[in-house]
């Protein structure tokens, strides 16, 4: 591995040691939805990404995680496999999660096949985490009827599972059916690669999520007070279901900024982070197509409902500021039980050099203090 400087290298042989060696393991992540700003080119996009995971494996991060979504500037992960595969073939120790591949979204059997192959040639380096999906147009696009989406995501998972852990795999369901079907290649993580399953839309999947025996997954969508509940309710509803999942398997996102002043990183994330809740809201909107080629100032100007504010999602949602200010954040969260804490660095159109002097200053003086 090339680092940056012999600093930095000294810097990642001692939090590894300290991963090892020292204290509670806390797991640290990245996440992103590979967002696409106006007047960005997608590719330059993709290669940044890349390079900011590469630049997470330098520094000692546990994994990077990326999203499925289709038809939307909120994110360019429309094929997260090929972004996976283009990642792993540039590293070769973080792992690569999903946060979510949507089931309903794909051919269960392709589905399980593409993460077969991905867990082999990264050498068992993949984290599966699967949702329901977001908004109708995304399955429009795809004509699948949204009402069904909680079948077919169940089923979509059921066949990856057995597909993954079972040779000659025979299912009947509503929507496919196998008969002593055979993986080829079989994954190398056995029985198969670590699942997650999302969880923050309904009850019934909460239950669902519960009953696979599977962690949930939870995403920078809720408030962290809320996410915090759900996590909560999640691990009782697992003991009480015999699984007993602990809180400490359960991947936490939230956004995340560090700068040298509280200012600085006001000053950094306002506009992505409006532009990022905006998009979501922008998108929702859309009964046919997408928002890919209007014009968001626009309906910035003519709308009439607003989005959560910056300054309610920079108290409640996500985590800016200085290292001390974020620090106390995060230990907060590893107190309710948190061990496994991923940020989403890069929103919205943040400058890559802000993205990784974030990434720098939450490694060197955040993670230490947290072992």
């Amino acid at each position: 591995m090339i680092f940056r400087s012999a600093k930095l290298a000294i810097y990642h042989i001692l939090y590894i040691t300290s991963q090892i060696t020292g204290g509670p393991y806390l797991k640290f992540a990245t996440f992103t939805h590979l967002p696409w700003p106006e007047n960005n080119n997608p590719a330059d996009l993709y290669e940044r990404h890349a390079g900011q995971v590469i630049f997470a494996e330098e520094l000692g991060f546990h994994s990077a995680w990326l999203a499925e979504h289709h038809f939307t500037r909120y994110g360019l992960g429309s094929a997260p496999m090929v972004v996976a595969s283009n990642i792993m073939a540039r590293t070769k120790k973080i792992r690569i999660g999903t946060a979510v591949l949507v089931p309903p979204l794909h051919h269960p059997v392709r589905l399980a096949e593409e993460v077969s192959v991905l867990d082999v040639l990264s050498n068992g380096r993949v984290d599966v985490g699967f949702g329901r999906g977001g908004p109708g147009y995304e399955f429009r696009g795809y004509n699948v009827d949204h009402e069904e989406s909680q079948e077919r995501f169940r089923e979509g998972i059921s066949i990856c599972e057995g597909l993954w852990s079972t040779p000659g795999f025979s299912y009947t369901g509503k929507y496919n059916t196998l008969d002593q079907t055979n993986l080829v290649p079989p994954p190398i993580q056995r029985p198969h690669p670590p699942i997650y399953i999302a969880a923050t839309r309904t009850p019934a999947t909460l239950e669902y999520a519960v009953s696979t025996g599977h962690p949930t997954i939870v995403g920078n969508v809720q408030d962290t007070d809320d996410a915090l509940d759900l996590c909560n309710r999640f691990v009782e509803m697992s003991k009480i279901a015999g699984h007993n999942v602990p809180m400490s398997d359960i991947p936490f996102f939230r956004y995340l900024h560090v700068a040298k002043t509280e200012e600085e990183a006001k000053r950094n994330t306002v506009a992505p982070l409006n532009w990022v809740i905006d998009v979501i809201q922008w998108r929702r909107t859309f009964q046919h197509g997408s928002e890919v080629y209007e014009n968001l100032e626009d309906w910035r100007r003519d709308r009439t409902e607003f989005p959560p504010s910056y300054e309610h999602l920079y108290e409640h949602r996500a985590i800016i500021g200085t290292p001390e200010q974020c620090l106390e954040k995060i230990s907060r969260l590893v107190d309710a039980g948190i061990q496994f804490f991923g940020g989403n660095f890069a929103f919205g159109a943040m400058p890559d050099s802000v993205v990784k002097n974030s990434m720098e200053l939450f490694a060197k003086e955040v993670v230490p203090h947290l072992k």
